[in-house]
């Protein structure tokens, strides 16, 4: 059977731009401590791009599309990724590739780790191995590559050429990464200079800029020490002499000293932050991130390893006293650490506080039925009730026969659809040819049936299906969580930022078990970590309507799914699914607690987006 398509990477000139007016893919990633440069996610791609259109001197919150990036920010203007809880900071860049490659299609190659579990290759590398495999060569040379490791398809293992040893591979599908049209300004690779406007005082912004003057100025300490010390020495006349660049012309940075009036004034503790900021400040480090972030290695802030006595006269970052509900994030200090060490000052960080991630101990009697709702407990079995008909009476069901054919891409095979589907010669369906095309109902949306039919064998065959341009759910909607246990119920404590309402109290509980044919590898054991996991909504009418629309997910099997973590790297594991939760009790240092004004909004945002609206909801 003849494999479609081939996957190359998108010539760029030297800059690192695509051509002008050429659809491609884009594919974000960060740089790892071995130098490598590590993919995010398609979802996390699609997450930064939407954020991208909006503001493009920005920042990109991942824990709002996946719960296991919670910790880390993306600041677009510096191109760096922070951590929050450990301040380490990486660099990120934006890559493009063929609709026709790997990412455009959704293709996923691994290999299998020392403890069994699947680690995705480099996207340079995935890419290669994709387009030999669509060649139909039966095995592949990654010496080119720069890598002592022989793939064979026939066996689907890599071997390395020096220890032979041998690893397993998959190829799996996932979602695909967005698909971009248009042009890329060829004056500089990414925004420059400072926001505009009155600077925000909200603890995400400060953290942002805190985050982006950080990295200002350990790359100018770096330029400094290149150039022998001189740019950064203290003068008798009680001025700083920092680096500062200016707009660049065809990708070259022309950097050009500036000079800061100095005073131990200037440094108290965390007041220092709003006056060196690059949104904040009127002489602000400005960089050019993809010019100059792309290098190996990571800048880590220290946020509390010095643990011995204060010496005299060095200034101590009160990081204690800095707590979630105060208007200053906890990060500011490991920040304002930094810019004091660029600055040539001493600094020393006191322990760093602990995230309060659970209520007091609370009597089972104190543990009262959340108002309005019945019960306090949901199993879920191992298998969803509601089976979905054959393929074809699904697709059929939603759409609509299109006879006058617009000239425009079927984004699921991109061919046109005056064409006939990418799929013919390798799905065929009865009843439905591979020129016939369909609408949506409900979006509009144009597709060639005999694609849809192919995205809905590829999904949880539960009878519903989802548009892939607008993601319009048509039926019910059901996903593949493993069995377990949901239980709530109402606490005497109050979150943070709702000292009138007291707390409903969500755990969940599943146990590690044997995949099933619905998953990624059937028979295979599949971990679940954390868990009991706890999580807390204000027990106020929106809560309790949060909570009303969670149950209703929980029976659709929509909380949980087997996947790959993001943080650990660790596969066929119980992960999070696209719907947020609060774990934190009462502080929000890693971004999980409480207060957060919007989260009740985004989190119903996020249950209508599964299909899971206010809608459903009795009267």
């Amino acid at each position: 059977m003849a494999r479609p398509g081939s996957g190359l990477l998108v010539p760029v000139n030297g800059l690192g731009y695509p051509p002008q007016n050429l659809a491609r893919v884009v594919v974000w990633e960060w740089l790892n401590e071995h130098g490598r440069w590590r993919p995010y996610t398609a979802a996390v791609c699609h997450h930064i791009e939407n954020v991208l259109k909006g503001d493009a001197r920005g920042s990109v919150v991942l824990g709002q599309v996946d719960g296991q990036l919670s910790p880390y920010i993306i600041d677009l203007q510096s191109m760096h990724q922070f951590r929050q809880d450990t301040g380490t900071m990486r660099p990120v860049q934006r890559n493009f590739y063929e609709p026709s490659s790997a990412p455009g299609k959704g293709v996923v190659w691994e290999w299998e780790n020392d403890n069994g579990s699947w680690t995705p290759y480099d996207m340079e590398i995935c890419v290669t191995i994709q387009n030999a495999y669509e060649k139909q060569h039966p095995w592949l040379d990654l010496t080119s590559l720069g890598f002592c490791y022989l793939i064979d398809f026939n066996s689907m293992c890599q071997t390395n050429r020096q220890s032979q040893r041998k690893r397993r591979l998959r190829r799996r599908m996932d979602l695909a990464y967005p698909l971009i049209m248009g042009s890329i300004p060829k004056s500089q690779s990414w925004p420059v200079g400072a926001s505009s406007g009155q600077p925000c005082s909200c603890q995400q912004c400060i953290l942002v800029n805190s985050t982006r003057a950080a990295s200002n100025a350990i790359l100018a300490s770096q330029r400094r020490k290149l150039y022998g010390g001189t740019a950064g020495n203290t003068g008798a006349a009680g001025t700083l002499s920092v680096v500062r660049q200016s707009n660049t012309f065809a990708g070259t940075s022309l950097w050009s000293p500036t000079s800061l009036p100095l005073s131990t004034a200037n440094f108290p503790c965390s007041p220092v932050m709003p006056s060196l900021s690059s949104a904040h400040g009127h002489h602000a480090l400005t960089i050019n991130g993809q010019n100059n972030l792309n290098r190996p290695g990571t800048q880590r802030i220290s946020m509390g390893s010095a643990r011995g006595a204060i010496p005299p006269g060095v200034p101590a970052l009160p990081v204690k006293n800095l707590t979630g509900s105060g208007p200053v994030h906890p990060a500011l200090a490991g920040m304002t650490g930094i810019l004091m060490c660029a600055a040539g000052l001493p600094v020393c960080l006191t322990r760093a506080p602990k995230p309060i991630l659970h209520p007091p101990p609370i009597n089972k009697s104190d543990m009262k039925p959340v108002p309005g709702i019945n019960g306090m407990r949901r199993k879920t079995k191992k298998k969803h009730l509601r089976r979905g008909k054959n393929p074809e009476d699904v697709v059929r069901r939603y759409t609509e026969k299109i006879k006058v054919l617009p000239d425009e891409d079927c984004t699921i095979c991109m061919e046109r659809l005056v064409m006939s589907s990418g799929y013919e010669g390798i799905l065929q369906h009865k009843g439905i040819k591979p020129e016939l095309v369909g609408k949506l109902g409900k979006c509009g949306h144009m597709y060639h049936l005999l694609c849809l039919v192919a995205m809905y064998n590829n999904g949880n065959k539960d009878g519903s299906l989802q548009c892939p341009t607008c993601k319009t759910i048509y039926g019910e909607k059901t996903g593949t969580q493993p069995p377990g246990k949901m239980e709530y119920h109402v606490i005497p404590h109050c979150l943070p930022g709702y000292p009138d309402s007291k707390t409903i109290r969500i755990v969940y509980d599943i146990p590690a078990g044997i995949q099933t044919n619905e998953h990624p590898n059937p028979g295979k054991k599949f971990s679940a970590r954390g868990f009991p996991r706890h999580c807390y909504l204000p027990d106020n009418e929106k809560g309790r309507k949060v909570l009303k629309l969670l149950i209703m997910a929980w029976d659709r099997r929509l909380i949980f799914t087997i996947g790959t973590s993001s943080t650990t790297g660790e596969s066929d594991t119980v992960v999070w699914n696209e719907i947020h939760h609060k774990t934190e009790f009462g502080s929000n240092l890693t971004g999980h607690g409480y207060p957060d004004p919007n989260y009740l909004d985004n989190v119903l945002t996020e249950l209508s987006a599964q299909g899971v609206g206010e809608d459903n909801l009795k009267d």
